[in-house]
């Protein structure tokens, strides 16, 4: 049983540092890595991939003030998480990763800075680093990893799905998880509708809830083996589905009545509450001079719709 969470992420830390993949960032190699972050933010915000150690510092300044308040350089250190370099099979430097040295949500890891530059990529070096996160925390007795990524980082978004990651929150932007309690699971689409499976490991991939569509409207069903999953499943599957929804381009919302409802679930839980992020989102990268290219459709409304409090039978609360 871990006795001090601080101690255990240490531990962790320490696994990293002494593992195969990853290799510790020195003090002398900060401001490498700070080119190598602001690669990754000049290609997540602003869709222009470069190489970070070509970058002269007359090319760096101008890309920080490009990004404004994202690109900005904090001086002084990184006291509050580790920061390691992905090595290739050869052995040389490909990517970055940090890791806080304290805990996120339920006593979990918190990964950011997760890059690997263009030509060192479709070798599974991003999954291969993540897998080390994991296998570290769980070893310590943490219970997996949490990490955020921007909405408008469609690449980002989809590859973190792709790993198995659950949603499991969206207050300032996609909180995804890998933990032990969750178990694998895809999306598959049947008649028109978007299946949402866990793995199990008597019965394979099981459906839990279905999304279809009647208008313009979401329809959300629930299965039988969704109302007898656990408390993890059960409270993360409509956030993941979600997700999922919104990137296929399709509705996040039941109707006008679960619209208005949708500040109910501004952090987490029903795709309306998602939907309401995303449209905020989108309005703030737009408002700094982003170029979004999105596939979320915003919310249109009947004229004359009368809001009502919705009957909340499905939503899954109390």
């Amino acid at each position: 049983m871990v006795r001090s969470w601080d101690a255990a992420v240490e531990r962790a830390q320490d696994r990293l540092a002494a593992g195969v993949r990853l290799r510790a960032a020195v003090e002398a190699e900060e401001r490498r890595f700070a080119r190598w972050d602001l690669a990754s933010l000049v290609e997540g915000e602003l869709g222009e991939p470069v190489d970070p150690d070509a970058l002269a510092p007359q090319a760096e300044r101008d890309w920080r003030e490009r990004l404004g308040e994202s690109g900005r350089e904090w001086p002084g250190g990184e006291l509050y998480r580790r920061r390691y370099w992905i090595r290739d099979d050869r052995g040389a430097v490909a990517g970055t990763v940090a890791v806080d040295n304290w805990t996120r949500g339920p006593s979990q890891l918190a990964v950011s800075s997760l890059y690997v530059r263009p030509r060192s990529r479709g070798q599974g070096l991003a999954a291969a680093a993540l897998d080390e996160v994991y296998a570290a925390a769980t070893a310590e007795g943490l219970p997996g990893f949490r990490l955020e990524a921007h909405w408008t980082w469609q690449s980002a978004v989809r590859y973190y799905l792709r790993r198995g990651l659950w949603v499991v929150g969206w207050k300032r932007s996609l909180s995804l998880a890998r933990m032990p309690q969750l178990p694998l699971h895809r999306v598959r689409e049947e008649d028109g509708r978007l299946l949402l499976l866990v793995a199990d490991r008597q019965r394979g991939w099981v459906p839990i809830l279905a999304a279809g569509q009647e208008g313009r409207w979401l329809r959300l069903d629930e299965t039988a083996d969704y109302r007898g999953c656990d408390g993890w499943v059960h409270e993360y599957a409509r956030s993941t589905l979600a997700l999922y929804l919104a990137l296929a381009g399709r509705p996040l919302v039941r109707g006008p009545q679960w619209w208005a409802e949708a500040w109910r679930w501004a952090d987490a839980g029903e795709p309306e509450g998602l939907a309401s992020r995303i449209e905020e989102f989108e309005r703030a990268a737009r408002a700094s001079g982003r170029t979004v290219v999105s596939p979320y459709r915003p919310v249109v409304l009947p004229e004359s719709t009368p809001l009502v409090s919705p009957r909340l039978a499905d939503s899954g609360d109390d």
